[in-house]
C-alpha cells in the first residue's frame, strides 16, 4: 500500500493495558503501553509515513460509563473531551522522551498547554515531520471520538484511517462469544452499516463511506502492529 499519511484511532481503554492480563488497570494510563505506542508511531514515521492520532478517554471518563452519576450528558461529554486532552498530552510527552516530535491540537481552546486545532496548523505540523495528536473530539457533545477520527482523517487528507481494537479484525459476530464467527478480510461500508457490525459508530462509518476513506481495523498491542496494519498485512479493510 502506498499510503503516506495515516490517522490512528485508539480508545482510551487501550491505555489501560492488556485485558487478557491480570495487570490491566482499572483507570488511568499504563505507561508501558504508552511507551510501546510511542515506539510504534515512531517506527511508522521512519517508514516514511506522516502520522496523526486520535485517542479516546474511556480510561478516565466517558458518559456511557457514568450515566448514573447525575451529571447531565452535555457536561459529561465535555469532561470526556478534557480527559482526551490529558491522554494526548501524556502521549506527546512519551513521544518526545523517545526523541520524536509531537504536537497536541485540541478542538477545545486550552492555550496554556495545547494548540487550538485548525486544519492549516495540523497540516503544517505533519509536513514538518511532527506527529499530530488531535484532542477533544470534535469539540461538540453527542459526538464520539470515532466520529472525530473520521472527520480529522478526511480534513487532513489522509490515505487511511487505522482503527486499533482488542480483536484482530471485523467479524460477523462476537468471536469471544461465538467460536464459529467469520472474520472478514475485506468488507464494504454498506455491509458494516446493514449488518450493524461494531467497527466504529454509524456516523463515523457514514463519513468515511461518503468521503471514500478506507479503514483498516486491527488488533493493537503487539510490537509492529500499526505498521503491519498500514501495509495490509493484518486486520480487515473496510472500504467502498
Amino acid at each position: 500500500m502506498s499510503s503516506k499519511r495515516v490517522l490512528l484511532k485508539l480508545s482510551g481503554e487501550a491505555l489501560l493495558g492488556n485485558p487478557a492480563t491480570a495487570g490491566r488497570q482499572e483507570s488511568g494510563i499504563d505507561f508501558s503501553v504508552l511507551g510501546s505506542l510511542s515506539d510504534q508511531l515512531l517506527e511508522v514515521q521512519k517508514a516514511g509515513y506522516q502520522v496523526a492520532v486520535v485517542v479516546g478517554a474511556g480510561n478516565i471518563w466517558r458518559f456511557r460509563d457514568n450515566n448514573g452519576s447525575g451529571i447531565d450528558r452535555v457536561s459529561s461529554d465535555y469532561m470526556g473531551m478534557l480527559a482526551t486532552i490529558m491522554n494526548s498530552m501524556a502521549l506527546m510527552s512519551a513521544i518526545q522522551n523517545q526523541g520524536g516530535q509531537a504536537r497536541v491540537c485540541s478542538a477545545l481552546s486550552f492555550p496554556v498547554v495545547v494548540d487550538l486545532y485548525t486544519k492549516r496548523l495540523a497540516h503544517q505540523y505533519l509536513n514538518e515531520g511532527k506527529i499530530v495528536i488531535c484532542a477533544a473530539g470534535t469539540g461538540n457533545p453527542f459526538f464520539t471520538t470515532d466520529s472525530a477520527a473520521a472527520l480529522r482523517a478526511l480534513e487532513l487528507e489522509c490515505d487511511l484511517l487505522l482503527k486499533g481494537t482488542n480483536t484482530d479484525g471485523v467479524y460477523d459476530s462476537d468471536p469471544k462469544k461465538n467460536g464459529k464467527a467469520k472474520k472478514y478480510d475485506t468488507i464494504s461500508f454498506d455491509e458494516v452499516l446493514e449488518k450493524n457490525l461494531k467497527v466504529m459508530d454509524g456516523a463515523a462509518i457514514a463519513l468515511c463511506r461518503d468521503g471514500n476513506m478506507p479503514i483498516q481495523v486491527f488488533q493493537f498491542g503487539e510490537a509492529g502492529a500499526i505498521l503491519s496494519a498500514i501495509q495490509g498485512k493484518i486486520g480487515t479493510k473496510v472500504y467502498s
